[in-house]
């Protein structure tokens, strides 16, 4: 049987071993859209999000010959891509100037602004966040990950995680309310 993208995950996998690079590219292509959401919702940034899936991809052909078939094999491909970019950031982080925005104290999000909030809009405001909170908030509110576990994964304190995780939450709340303002307006 010719290898393509729907071949099995087994068949795949068993071809790959072989070094079949054709089969490298059938995996490649079948589970190309459906990883690249891990780095994407981490760095926001879609070229940087495709580089760290294919540094995923080349550590999942490395370790093809240590998988062993407890569990599913895209679950398993999955945790490679999201320490593959748990890895990226850590590293990045030792690296990156901080920035620190000054945001003022608000109050609960208005009713009107939350009834017409869309998801898109929630996730391009999630996308401007920057890195170090955009990071945090991913891991705690998306993937719900506690703040010692997330302190572990990216090498801060657990105060530290908890301040992001707010400083994200209060810079979200005050562009929701700028979009929707502007929304408003433009109506």
């Amino acid at each position: 049987m010719p290898i393509s993208a729907n071949s099995t995950d087994e068949e795949l996998r068993r071809a790959c071993l072989k070094g079949d690079r054709r089969a490298q590219q059938a995996l490649y292509q079948k589970y190309y859209g459906k990883l690249l959401g891990i780095p994407m919702r981490y760095t926001g940034n879609q070229a940087e999000a495709k580089d760290l899936l294919n540094q995923a991809f080349l550590q999942i052909f490395r370790s093809l010959p240590d998988y062993t078939d407890s569990g599913s094999f895209a679950g398993w491909m999955s945790t490679i891509t999201f320490r593959v970019t748990m890895d990226h950031l850590r590293m990045e982080q030792r690296y990156r100037e901080r920035y620190r925005m000054e945001v003022p104290e608000r109050t609960a999000i208005d009713s009107r602004i939350e009834g017409q909030l869309e998801a898109a809009d929630i996730f391009r405001c999630i996308q401007q966040l920057p890195d170090y909170l955009r990071v945090v908030f991913s891991l705690y509110v998306i993937d719900g990950y506690q703040h010692k576990d997330i302190a572990a994964m990216i090498g801060i304190t657990t105060d530290t995680s908890k301040w992001r995780l707010r400083k994200a939450r209060q810079l979200l709340q005050a562009a929701l309310e700028q979009d929707y303002l502007n929304n408003d307006q433009s109506a």
